[in-house]
């Protein structure tokens, strides 16, 4: 064969090739509201692609009249209806949500703020149709219900990774989703109502893009985890989902609801923080010593003592309950970090949604390892289980015992093992042995004699 011979085949197969490609159509959708016109997206490791419809409206503009006030379902559209853009991100403070983002290693491309945000994205499998009926996953993001987008993440890869349709919700943020006045005038948790009527919309229209609404989980992060939490025990959310993943946040979260800000430190505080310095500090003249217990504090009263009360809750109440503690640092953020942090709020997060495979706007500052590219497999594996079972196990998978009388949970990292009792001596301390030793000093103010 020639040399022109070869430029002449290799030409043809280009020719043949852009041909081909330029016949694959884009995803639409029909909804009771109208046509979607989605994208296609490639997700590393897998051969098909995964469908995305972006800033699809679940509610109508929260502006004028309706700002300040409960959602209301979105109009329909005639036509066809562009969801390959990212919805505009809620009113917050912008450079809070890009620190958030470059501390869990992300870097992700920002569309502007706007009020009229009140939208939703969606990934679902390449084979996906309305008669598929794959498990549903309604992602409610983090940020402490003051900063935080649908954007700020990616479904694709869990999509791609699990056959599942992800979902991604926003809600309204700071003072546009929780100022209240304390009457009829402005009620407040209109955030929370947000993500109320973003699961109507699911409920209704999730079977055209392949998922079943007789099978969703609601699973979030931080502020996201502390709003599935809530939303398990809501009436106005009750059959709009089937399993609640809550991460690093529940509604047992001391801090989350009080009648008077000043409650957050009353002014006879000396003898609990005496007793808390004594527990976690000891002598204080160890710097590395205070350090951790300084950690430790934070991590018993913010997480894992509300995790604790609310796995116990759900227990007794008769509910099939999984705990976990996450035990892996990013390797990437390793030299971010000072030595002594192991692994810290959020960090899960990467793993879960399988940022590590994604090709889209959002961006890890780093690479993943090969051990982390196993270990985002293996977490997506046990969380699409449960929201296929009500279960995490599956086949090559370690056990994960549910949660029992011995508060059994998993130790998950790179190894994964089956624990008992999280932070029990902790637990008992912060429970009774503190209220015991308050009560008793209380009581000799009183009776001195004694």
């Amino acid at each position: 064969m020639t040399g022109d011979h070869v430029v002449q085949v290799a030409v043809t197969c280009i020719v043949l090739c852009l041909s081909a490609c330029a016949e694959v159509q884009e995803p639409v959708v029909q909804t009771k509201l109208g046509a979607l016109s989605g994208q296609f997206v490639s997700v590393k490791g897998v051969e098909s692609s995964v469908k995305a419809y972006l800033g699809v409206p679940f509610a109508k503009p929260p502006v004028g009249q309706l700002r300040l006030a409960p959602p209301q379902p979105a109009d329909g559209w005639d036509g066809l209806r562009d969801a390959t853009k990212q919805p505009f991100i809620c009113i917050q403070n912008k450079k809070a949500l890009n620190d958030l983002l470059a501390m869990l290693g992300l870097e992700v491309e920002l569309p502007a703020m706007s009020e009229d945000c009140l939208y939703l994205n969606i990934y679902a499998p390449a084979n996906a149709s309305p008669y598929t009926k794959f498990p549903v996953m309604v992602w409610i993001h983090g940020g402490g219900f003051t900063s935080g987008s649908a954007s700020m993440h990616d479904g694709s890869a869990l999509a791609a990774y699990q056959d599942v349709v992800v979902v991604m919700i926003q809600y309204r943020l700071g003072l546009l989703g929780f100022l209240s006045t304390g009457d009829d005038h402005i009620p407040g948790n209109m955030g929370l109502l947000d993500q109320v009527e973003a699961l109507r919309w699911v409920k209704q229209h999730i079977h055209r893009f392949g998922g079943d609404p007789g099978l969703v989980t609601i699973f979030g992060v931080s502020a996201g985890g502390v709003s599935a939490s809530l939303l398990a025990v809501s009436p106005l959310a009750m059959g709009l989902f089937h399993h609640v993943i809550a991460q690093s946040g529940t509604a047992a979260m001391d801090h989350l609801v009080t009648d008077k800000p000043q409650l957050m430190l009353p002014p006879k505080h000396k003898p609990l923080i005496e007793m808390l310095a004594e527990e976690y500090l000891g002598d204080a003249q160890d710097r590395d010593k205070n350090r951790r217990g300084f950690t430790e504090i934070i991590g018993d009263l913010m997480f894992k003592l509300p995790a604790v009360h609310t796995a116990n809750a759900h227990r007794d109440a008769g509910a099939a309950v999984y705990a976990y503690e996450y035990q892996y640092t990013p390797h990437m953020l390793r030299d971010q970090r000072a030595g002594f942090v192991g692994s810290d709020h959020g960090d899960d997060v990467v793993m879960v949604l399988g940022i590590c495979f994604t090709t889209t706007h959002v961006k890890l500052t780093g690479v993943c390892t090969e051990e982390e590219l196993e270990l985002s497999k293996l977490v997506m594996n046990y969380w699409s289980n449960f929201a296929r079972t009500g279960s995490p196990n599956g086949p090559g998978l370690v056990a994960w015992p549910p949660y029992g009388p011995e508060g059994d949970y998993l130790s998950l990292g790179m190894k994964q093992e089956p624990l008992q009792h999280l932070a029990k001596d902790r637990f008992i301390f912060l429970t009774q042995t503190i209220h015991e030793k308050l009560l008793a000093a209380q009581m000799g103010r009183h009776n001195p004699e004694l």
